[in-house]
């Protein structure tokens, strides 16, 4: 494991760029984006604080590495100068700098201890080097460090602020720049200086449009009660029509599975485990649907975009960002509960694959995103401090 020091990172010189950091130690600095004159350097140097829950990308469940994962490879091909701090075994197309050995999911080690670690390497690593901004998708944990670092810090919550635990650090640095994965997630804590809302973006080649769809309905995620799996169950039921259950069950959630999931299994419904991201593209390519219920505001959920990528109808609770990424009647249909949801399945076959796909390509490709990100940085970078 090697950490960024002066000597492996060469620092950008000032006359070269004609632009250094921000310094960032002031409430007022960010506060209605008061934008300056001086140019946007065509290379941005940009510090991307990634999570470590699991791998760098992970292979299997890992929504937030993989966003920002498919982010850093965005940037990098947009021509910007990204290091990432993850966790050991990952890879990357830009500089990747391991401040642990491995992901916690894979550990042994005490995972609040090591992810403190990390956060903690990756801070010494942005003091010694001369970013021109820092992106954490830490929430919470990288807070402290905002106002102290020499360069601005903008925070993607992924939907964290859900969790109220978190409302008080929250809100003692609310002045910081934030940014939305959707305009639902801002409902979680309103009062957060929202900058700006940059939607996730996906690797679409991952997902290939595949228009033969086979007579199967997917639900593709965790077996939570918020996910709703077993809704999906009732949905197929009505419908006579086969339904895959692909996600991981948390150790906290083996009792819901075990209670309402698995004595429904049989007869056309069929648990297939925690699906790999080619085994997740196969299933998702070839179902007629994939079923989105919700028990609650989902602040945007990936594998919808992936669903659309390949071709995919989704049948979606009318709850959180589901209005943000279903066009109705077009990549998919809005619906209320297990009724709605049931006649909705019954239309799926009237949907053209190609519009469905249409609609990710234009609006959720990870260059899209990169693209919404590197304007968050823009701004970052050339605001005035009052």
């Amino acid at each position: 494991m090697e950490l960024a020091t002066k000597d492996r990172f060469p620092l950008p010189h000032k006359g070269k760029r004609g632009l250094s950091c921000l310094p960032c130690n002031s409430k007022a600095s960010f506060a209605g984006f008061e934008l300056g004159y001086a140019p946007v350097p065509v290379t941005l140097r940009i510090a991307m604080l990634a999570p470590i829950a699991h791998g760098f990308p992970p292979p299997g469940y890992g929504p937030w590495e993989q966003v920002a994962y498919d982010l850093v490879e965005g940037l990098v091909e947009l021509g910007h100068d990204v290091t990432v701090f993850a966790a050991g075994g990952g890879r990357s197309s830009g500089r990747l700098v391991a401040t642990v050995s491995e992901p916690l999911d894979g550990s042994l080690l005490d995972p609040r201890l090591t992810e403190e670690l990390h956060v903690f390497r990756a801070m010494e690593a942005v003091v010694e080097n001369r970013f021109d901004v820092l992106h954490s998708h830490l929430h919470v944990h990288t807070l402290g460090f905002s106002r102290f670092l020499p360069c601005p810090m903008v925070s993607t919550l992924h939907g964290s602020a859900w969790n109220e635990v978190h409302h008080p650090i929250l809100a003692s640095y609310k002045e910081q720049p934030f940014v939305s994965i959707s305009e639902s997630e801002r409902q979680f804590l309103p009062d957060l200086n929202y900058v700006a809302t940059v939607h996730n973006g996906i690797d679409l080649e991952l997902f290939p449009l595949r228009e033969r769809k086979e007579d199967f309905l997917l639900f593709a995620g965790r077996m939570a009660p918020e996910k709703a799996p077993d809704l999906a169950i009732q949905v197929a039921r009505r419908t006579g029509r086969r339904l895959l259950l692909a996600g991981l069950i948390e150790p906290k959630y083996r009792g819901y599975f075990d209670a309402e999931i698995k004595p429904r299994l049989g007869e056309g419904i069929d648990y297939v485990g925690e699906a790999q991201r080619p085994e997740l593209a196969e299933l998702l390519g070839k179902a007629a649907a994939l079923l989105m219920p919700l028990r609650w505001a989902e602040p945007f959920g990936l594998v919808v975009v992936e669903g659309f990528a390949a071709g995919t109808p989704v049948v979606a609770w009318r709850d959180g960002a589901m209005p943000e990424l279903v066009l109705e009647g077009v990549n998919g249909f809005l619906v209320s509960g297990v009724e709605e949801a049931s006649a909705a399945v019954e239309r799926v076959g009237d949907l053209d694959p190609i519009a469905i796909h249409a609609s990710a390509r234009d609006r959720f490709s990870r260059s899209a995103m990169a693209a919404g990100y590197a304007a968050v940085y823009e701004r970052l970078v050339n605001a005035k401090i009052r």
